[in-house]
């Protein structure tokens, strides 16, 4: 029987911080590190086939046992630079948004955002894989990650949901916590939490093992993300899942 944590994570640009620790503390042996999109992360979670997961925090509830076991993850005090809506037209015209597949917290905010925030009631559609080219006239789209970098200087209107989220609400947003479905022994806890850190030390090292010219990692490592969750992160986080829970289902 195997005895290692199951761990699973993204590999995006914005978990190398976290992973970079994770990848070389001792208990590494001790497990089983594994790289997915989030929403598959999340179900991981819920059929119990991982131990503990980076996941998107709409996908917190939905997890038998759920908690969240360490200090540090993805969030944004302002804009977020990989989390956004794109359209060529500006989103007072917006009729129709594709939802990014990759992630549910993303699109959640999206949805919160564009009801409360915009005020608008819009068609949603899945994306599918190519939907990043459907993007045209009243047709946007729900873009997250690495691609969303990328897509920056593509499109003309470009709508960071974190910062809409701050000027809504005026709290940080947490996008994905590290989050065990069961307990989990307390030195694997304390190793884990302190291994997260020190990626942050290592930011120089990291940006240069992953070179990416369409944005400034600088600015993405250092302004953009917020990887420790304080106080006022989870404030954001409570009052983001409590519309969660208020709203009918998507």
């Amino acid at each position: 029987m195997d005895s290692k944590i199951k761990i699973a994570a993204v590999s995006y640009l914005n978990t190398k911080p976290l992973l970079y620790g994770i990848e070389k503390a001792p208990f590494l042996k001790d497990i089983q590190l594994i790289l997915e999109y989030p929403a598959l992360i999340a179900r991981g979670l819920q059929e119990n086939t991982i131990d503990a997961g980076l996941v998107p925090v709409a996908a917190i509830p939905h997890i038998p046992g759920a908690r969240i076991i360490s200090e540090y993850g993805i969030a944004a005090d302002g804009a977020v630079a990989s989390v956004c809506i794109f359209s060529r037209q500006p989103i007072e015209q917006i009729t129709t948004v594709y939802l990014d597949y990759q992630s549910r917290t993303s699109v959640k905010l999206a949805q919160v955002l564009l009801e409360q925030y915009w005020k608008k009631e819009i068609n949603y559609l899945q994306a599918p894989e190519n939907y990043i080219d459907l993007i045209e006239g009243t047709t946007a789209g729900v873009i997250i990650g690495d691609r969303a970098l990328i897509q920056r200087e593509r499109f003309p209107y470009v709508y960071d949901l974190a910062a809409c989220w701050k000027e809504h609400t005026g709290l940080p947003f947490i996008f994905a916590a590290w989050v065990a479905n069961k307990d989990l022994p307390a030195d694997f806890l304390r190793e884990f939490n302190a291994a997260n850190a020190i990626g942050l030390a290592h930011l120089d090292e990291i940006k240069k093992a992953n070179p990416f010219p369409a944005y400034d990692l600088n600015v993405y490592y250092t302004e953009n993300i917020r990887f420790r969750l304080d106080e006022q992160k989870q404030k954001g986080l409570d009052l983001f899942l409590r519309y969660l829970e208020e709203k009918q289902p998507m």
